[in-house]
């Protein structure tokens, strides 16, 4: 099989969602849209590196691609954005060597290996399927702990599954998402089954990605314990749970005896707020805020992050969990964004709510211990990031009362009030519509999914009510409602509408 060969094989018509708690499709993709959509996944896949420069920024054309047809984008659109985010690519090149298990840790961080690590996984994922892979690569002992080795050259794949923005992960997210991995012989990574197989694409390559992510998280996780190995009734049974969760409208409920059990993520962030070794210590060259930070103060950071109760024996906890990281995230984007004289939106707080839209996508496709592993390790990420960025303070009550629920032109299409309304009320029918439509449009990669992002978690917890997270430790929280997700996506589409990029200073006064 030659390279275009493969390339279509690994590349097929996406599949829809794996849980509906994952983002769903809207209308508006035809046969055009995904003519052009795989005609540029094809072409990036064979032309160019993960990576468009030597400092590992990450080559975002798939990501942009498939967030524009998964709201509706049409193939021309799809086409023209590819050429404008190509022209600065680096062309792909072949390893010096093949990857094997035998070698696989030593060359862990050399970019020069991509394409060696994404023939590798792909083999590996037809064998095993894309869960066990997963299972075994990023959450198991042997590639993260091994015991031969002093701790500066440890594997610690789960590590950078979460460094570098979060990329890694996003990119694995896309792959999971949209099912696309060439022809795995069952699908046990996805619950629902289409003819006899399932597809999986950017698994590989995420995964490849992951391995040439640098590892600055070392101690994040108690990875020494011993893990038997996981088979695919292992990732069913967690799969079936998952998905039975999600048809029992009683798990998804916030129970409140629960919070006062528990330790919820609002709690942890209102400790490392009160914590004086946590603040502040000046800007920080954006590029070295991370590693930085961890070098400082990781055990700190995991000693915080350890309270953070998950106890997957409790029926929905583990959607309750990824649910406080979503709202998480995007209060430290939007909340933390806000301040009296204006709205930031922040690079890096940025990418921690767009990596929050795939913990659905990727929980439902690993073991109970995996699921457990990857919530506490996102979460010691997310903070971590956080507090690069200088912890920014969360005036929730000040937020609320001072943010918008109605879209600012030219995002606002208002249409004629309703027999009897006051003019004064006229409003979007749907506020979101035009958010999404013009960021398509936008000629910034991260815009449109950062609105994606808000879009989805608006459709599934916008109807939470103030008062929802009282009782955590976090002070204003229970001021907090579903609307947070609209009034996010109202100050982004400002922000970037006055022609304002994204923010690197971060809030360190």
């Amino acid at each position: 099989m030659d390279r275009d060969e493969k390339a279509e094989r690994l590349f097929p018509t996406p599949s829809l969602p794996p849980t509906v708690l994952c983002p769903q499709r809207l209308p508006g993709c035809d046969p055009e849209s995904l003519k052009a959509l795989r005609r540029v996944l094809i072409d990036n896949h064979t032309r160019y590196h993960i990576f468009f420069n030597h400092t590992k920024f990450h080559n975002h054309i798939t990501h942009r691609a498939l967030a524009i047809y998964a709201m509706g984008g049409s193939g021309p659109v799809i086409e023209a954005f590819y050429q404008q985010d190509s022209e600065k690519q680096r062309p792909a090149f072949a390893s010096p060597m093949p990857i094997t298990e035998h070698n696989f840790i030593e060359h862990l961080g050399d970019e020069n290996f991509y394409e060696a690590y994404t023939t590798f996984f792909d083999k590996v994922i037809e064998e095993k399927g894309a869960a066990a892979t997963l299972e075994e690569f990023v959450f198991s002992d042997k590639y993260n702990c091994d015991p031969g080795k002093d701790a500066a050259s440890q594997p610690n794949m789960l590590s950078r599954f979460v460094d570098g923005v979060m990329h890694p992960l996003i990119h694995c997210g896309y792959g999971v998402e949209f099912g696309l991995k060439g022809m795995l012989s069952e699908g046990k990574s996805r619950r629902r089954k289409r003819d006899e197989s399932l597809t999986f694409t950017e698994t590989p390559l995420g995964l490849a990605m992951t391995a040439l992510q640098d590892a600055h998280a070392r101690r994040f996780l108690p990875l020494s314990v011993p893990v038997p190995q996981v088979g695919p009734s292992d990732v069913d049974k967690a799969q079936a749970n998952f998905a039975s969760l999600v048809l029992d409208d009683t798990s998804m409920i916030l129970n409140k005896s629960i919070i006062g059990q528990e330790t919820h993520a609002f709690s942890i962030l209102a400790r490392v707020l009160k914590d004086p070794s946590l603040a502040p210590n000046g800007p920080r060259q954006f590029i070295a805020q991370y590693p930085d930070v961890l070098i400082t103060h990781e055990d700190k950071i995991r000693a915080h992050v350890d309270k953070w109760t998950i106890d997957s024996s409790i029926p929905g906890e583990i959607e309750r969990k990824m649910e406080e990281c979503i709202w998480t995230t995007s209060v430290m984007y939007a909340v933390g964004g806000w301040r009296e004289n204006g709205f930031t939106a922040d690079f890096f707080l940025m990418h921690l709510v767009t990596s929050s839209l795939f913990i659905p996508s990727l929980i439902a496709s690993l073991s109970s211990r995996a699921q457990v592993l990857f919530l506490r390790v996102y979460f010691a990420s997310a903070v971590a990031s956080w507090i690069s960025r200088g912890r920014p303070c969360l005036n929730f009550k000040r937020f609320f009362e001072s943010t918008s629920l109605v879209p600012n032109p030219p995002n606002n299409l208002v249409v004629p009030t309703a027999d009897g309304a006051p003019a004064q009320d006229a409003q979007p029918p749907n506020p979101f519509l035009p958010l999404i439509q013009s960021s398509i449009m936008h000629p910034n990669d991260h815009h449109s999914k950062i609105q994606r992002a808000f879009a989805h978690f608006s459709a599934v917890y916008g109807t939470q009510p103030r008062g929802y997270f009282a009782g955590t430790e976090l002070d204003g929280a229970d001021e907090l409602d579903g609307s947070l997700f609209l009034r996010a996506a109202i100050l982004t589409a400002d922000h970037m509408r006055v022609g304002n990029g994204w923010n690197f200073k971060g809030f360190y006064m």
